[in-house]
This record gives C-alpha cells, sequence and structure tokens, in this order.
C-alpha cells in the first residue's frame, strides 16, 4: 500500500465551470473504517488472518500499518486497484507482539489515540508521537482514563498532549469514567481493544459526548467482527478476553468515505449539478452521510437507493444547523454557504478547533480573505454571502482546509489553493478526482 498521491505543486488554481455536470465518483474507503478495522484485525486475529478490502489509501492509514508492523503484527498487502486485500495477524504469541516501540504517528489523531489504547495491552514500555502540531493536540482524557484502569500512561511534556509514554500490562478493569467533549475517539480506542483486555470494564461518560456517529460506528463494527458490548445511558460494559465470534467472515469491506463524498456533494449544490457515489446509502455504518440532509434542507434534491446517494443542486436556502455529530463536513458547508441566499449557522463545533488546526479560526480567516462575511463564536460560525472574489487560500496543512476551499474556485475566478499536496493526509487523489466534474464528456447543459 502507498499513498497514490500525485505530486501536487506547491499552488493549485481551480478554475470556474463553464456549465453544470452530472457524474458518478467512486470515492476511496473510509478513514474512519479502514483505522477501526486496522485494530480489530490486530487484535481479532489470532487463529486466522483477517483480510480488509477497500482500505484508504493515506497518511492517516499507512501511519496506523506502519505502527502495526512496528508493534510486530503481520500486515500484509495483495492485489492492487479494487482486488486489493490487506491482511492482518498477530499468531499465537501475546497480544501485542512487541515488548518496546517508538511510534511515529504524523498528525493522525486516529492513529496515536486508537494505538495509545492499544499498547496498553502490552508488557512493555511504548513511546507515542508526531509532528508539531500532534503535540498541541490533546489526549489527556485518554490517559487519564488508562490511569484508572491500572496503566502507567502519561504526556512526557506534562501538558496533556504528545510525546505519550504508555507501560503495559496493568489492566484491571472495572469500572472507568471517561470525558468525551472534546475527542471521542478517546471513548473509541478504549471500546476498540477493551473485548481483547484481561478483564471486563466498564466505561462511564462524564459530561457531553461530541461527535456520537463515531461511537455508533465503533460499537456497530465491534458486534460486526462478533464481540460483544453492553449499552445503557451514558456507559458501556464490555466483557474481557474476547475472541471474534467463530462465524464472522474473515473478509472485511470497507465502505467508502462519506466525509471525502461531502465535497463531490457540495459541488453538485453550488453548481445545480448531479453527483452519484456508489457504494454509500442509508444503511451506511458512517455518520457524515447525514451532511446531506442538510444540503436537502438547503434546497437540493436527494436520492438514496440500495447502494448509492445522489445530490441534485437547487436554488440554495441558508440554514441554521447544530452540526456536533457531523463536524468533518463543517468546512464544506460553510464554502456551500456562500452561495446561498441568506446566512448560515453552524452550531455545537468548538471541538474542531483542536483538529489538525483551530478550524473555526481558519475557516472564518478564508471565508473572509474570499468575500464572505463570517460571525465567530466560540462554539460556531455565522456565515453571510456577498460577493465573492478571488484569492490564495491558506490551508494550514489541513486537508479539509484544502478540499472545502476549493468548492468556491467552481463558481469563482482566481481561487489558488497553497499546498494542495495536504489532502495526501486522507485523500491523496483527490484533486485527480476533482477533474471528473470537468470532463466534457460527463457534463450537461
Amino acid at each position: 500500500m502507498s499513498t497514490a498521491s500525485a505530486h501536487y505543486p506547491a499552488t493549485l488554481v481551480i478554475e470556474p465551470l463553464a456549465r453544470s455536470f452530472a457524474v458518478r465518483i467512486q470515492v476511496p474507503g473510509s478513514k474512519s473504517i479502514t483505522n477501526r478495522a486496522l485494530i480489530l484485525a490486530a487484535l481479532g486475529s489470532k487463529e486466522r488472518r483477517r483480510e480488509l478490502l477497500g482500505c484508504l489509501h493515506s497518511e492517516d492509514t499507512e501511519v496506523m500499518i506502519a505502527a502495526l508492523r512496528q508493534l510486530g503484527f503481520s500486515v500484509e498487502i495483495h492485489g492492487t486497484g479494487s482486488e486489493e486485500v490487506v491482511s492482518v495477524q498477530r499468531g499465537e504469541g501475546p497480544l501485542i507482539p512487541a515488548t518496546s516501540a517508538s511510534l511515529h504517528l504524523a498528525n493522525s489523531g486516529t492513529s496515536i489515540r486508537f494505538l495509545t489504547a492499544l499498547v496498553s495491552l502490552g508488557t512493555g514500555t511504548y513511546r507515542l508521537d508526531g509532528i508539531a502540531r500532534m503535540r498541541e493536540r490533546p489526549i489527556e482524557d485518554l490517559l487519564t482514563a488508562l490511569r484508572q484502569l491500572g496503566i502507567q500512561a502519561s504526556s512526557e511534556a506534562g501538558t496533556g498532549c504528545p510525546p505519550v509514554r504508555v507501560e503495559g500490562g496493568g489492566w484491571k478493569g472495572g469500572q472507568v469514567r471517561i470525558r468525551a467533549n472534546v475527542s471521542s475517539q478517546f471513548l473509541s480506542a478504549l471500546l476498540l481493544v477493551a473485548p481483547f483486555a484481561p478483564a471486563d470494564t466498564e466505561l462511564i461518560l462524564d459530561g457531553t459526548l461530541v461527535s456520537e456517529p463515531y461511537v455508533r460506528m465503533t460499537v456497530q463494527m465491534m458486534r460486526q467482527w462478533g464481540l460483544a458490548v453492553e449499552e445503557r445511558p451514558g456507559a458501556y460494559h464490555i466483557r474481557g478476553q474476547q475472541t471474534p465470534a467463530a462465524n464472522v467472515s474473515s473478509r472485511y469491506r470497507i465502505e467508502p468515505d462519506a466525509s471525502g463524498a461531502s465535497y463531490f456533494f457540495a459541488a453538485a449544490a453550488i453548481t445545480g449539478s448531479r453527483v452519484t457515489i456508489p457504494g454509500l446509502d442509508a444503511s451506511s455504518l458512517q455518520g457524515d452521510l447525514r451532511f446531506v440532509e442538510v444540503l436537502r434542507a438547503m434546497g437540493c434534491q436527494v436520492t438514496q437507493e440500495a447502494g448509492a446517494t445522489t445530490v441534485q443542486g437547487q436554488a440554495l436556502q441558508g440554514v441554521d444547523v447544530d452540526m456536533n455529530d457531523i463536524s468533518d463536513t463543517v468546512m464544506t458547508l460553510g464554502a456551500v454557504a456562500c452561495f446561498a441566499q441568506g446566512p448560515t449557522t453552524i452550531r455545537n463545533v468548538a471541538h474542531i478547533r483542536h483538529k489538525e488546526t483551530d478550524r473555526l479560526v481558519a475557516l472564518a480567516t478564508e471565508l473572509r480573505r474570499v468575500g464572505a462575511q463570517v460571525e465567530e463564536r466560540a462554539d460556531g460560525l455565522t456565515i453571510t454571502p456577498a460577493p465573492l472574489h478571488g484569492a490564495r487560500i491558506e490551508t494550514y496543512n489541513d486537508h479539509r482546509m484544502a478540499m472545502s476551499l476549493a468548492l468556491v474556485g467552481l463558481r469563482v475566478p482566481g481561487i489558488v489553493i497553497k499546498n494542495p499536496g495536504c489532502v495526501s493526509k486522507t485523500y491523496p487523489a483527490f484533486f485527480s478526482d476533482w477533474q471528473q466534474l470537468y470532463r466534457p464528456e460527463r457534463q450537461e447543459n
């Protein structure tokens, strides 16, 4: 597996579209599902290899695979294209084969959080770190929960951020209170590894959970793998020493990425065009597919049938929406809001200030740069359309800034994306797939 990343230039000019289009685009596998599946495959593959189909090729998933290999898991890649299979096995040895490791996770939040929980099941000392921005991203709530379980886990610098040091081998189980108002990934990390721990664990939420659909995804995937988790309001009970059920298939297919699809659905919305994404329908594990319901509320036609979702752009109206549970699509909606009638208000997303960049500040800054009126609040934004103009867009090394602000360039001449290669974090071929919007044979008058 390699990031199939184009060698992007330092800047990329976005050409406006001359007419509407109709296109069917196959987006790559879900990052969230891929990294969860890699953890489940690693821990649940003692008896047989687990095979993953449709894995995402990106920086975030490659650092996860590299880390699993460092930890002693066998990860092999067979075939190419749609036939590629990623197979994982840990064999007959301990849960974590390596007794020590120093893992570099770049700026992959899912990787460092899931792996911090995973190595707590080991018997040695593990260090996890990343790039400079990763050292600003909080992880203390997860470390606090691990310490309640009997694990020695600490932030080396005492900042509550990476680098992290974990002494494995002390998981005693029992009740654990965990805060999940900064990231749902802390809770998901513990859920994924608790079935393989030596003792039963009960995770009790302390405060309001953000991005709750991602936790639902985690629980649904655990059950797909034949692992038991009992839910009650604000708590999860997980029996330890589980093994995946024998009747569960050793092959697992990854859904297309709903967050990646949001940019193409948004392209349809702002250009009056039609986009169909195969592989995503109402049965999806991913909460971010609810983004199409926001577009429907703005005036788009949305059709979901077995195996596909289609958005047809129409005249757009501003909306007032709580995006706490679909916060990865906030910036996509920010771009769409520039072309609506009336203001759009985005609420309850204060936690996205702790992502690859402070996404509220970054989005407000760049939308103002192109001419939109933006009011920033502690937990969201109000975007009021105004005459737009070209600009050089800062991306803050944030893949979602690059993909979202490129949308503005479909209607506004002179939009230039700086550091377009940052999309390699989750969607290396984004701007290649983007070109499908311009192909004359795929367009309609």
